[in-house]
């Protein structure tokens, strides 16, 4: 559906150029565009590639276990069917840690594994447990410490001050993410 979408923006933009004399500037704008594309995608991959890389390390050197464990009150919490030492929670702990420092592409190979642990332990495939639809809805609020990928796109296209978006995107993924727990709370009580 996407793909009709953008093919008929494109189209209706080339028909528009055509009839009122500007393929030149269109022309131009999407080679513009293009190089904008490239420079941004390599902007990108160079802070993905750092951060992923500190993920790995801090993950080898045991710091994500660790937090995993200092987590567990919080895990508990939130997913309070899992068991003491369920092997879902270190795969949990480190997207949430992912997530938190802004690396959503990071976050989700553990979100993967944290999900398949979740499912071992599901009675009815094709429905998602509580535990499941917990999980969900964090990663959909997304809270975020540092919005690494917004400060790169800020910078990238000169923003004079890119880490600004820090404080509110804190404030909104911070209240974002309390709403979706008590909202997976209140329908646990309610047991939809």
């Amino acid at each position: 559906m996407l793909n009709y979408l953008w093919g008929g923006m494109i189209l209706v933009a080339i028909v528009v150029a055509v009839f009122t004399g500007n393929m030149p500037a269109l022309t131009n704008a999407a080679i513009e565009s293009a190089r904008d594309a490239i420079a941004l995608c390599i902007t990108m991959l160079g802070i993905m590639s750092m951060w992923t890389g500190l993920l790995t390390i801090a993950e080898r050197a045991g710091l994500i276990k660790n937090l995993a464990k200092k987590s567990r009150p919080l895990l508990r919490y939130l997913f309070p069917e899992l068991g003491r030492n369920h092997p879902a929670h270190e795969p949990i702990a480190t997207n949430f840690i992912a997530n938190i420092l802004g690396l959503g592409w990071a976050a989700t190979p553990s979100g993967l594994a944290a999900m398949k642990e979740l499912q071992k332990d599901n009675p009815e495939k094709e429905t998602a447990t509580r535990s499941m639809r917990m999980f969900m809805v964090i990663n959909m609020s997304s809270l975020q410490l540092v919005t690494i990928s917004v400060v790169a796109y800020r910078m990238q296209y000169g923003s004079a001050n890119p880490s600004e978006i820090i404080g509110p995107g804190l404030v909104v993924t911070m209240a974002t993410t309390v709403v979706a727990v008590a909202f997976c709370k209140v329908l646990e009580k309610i047991k939809v």
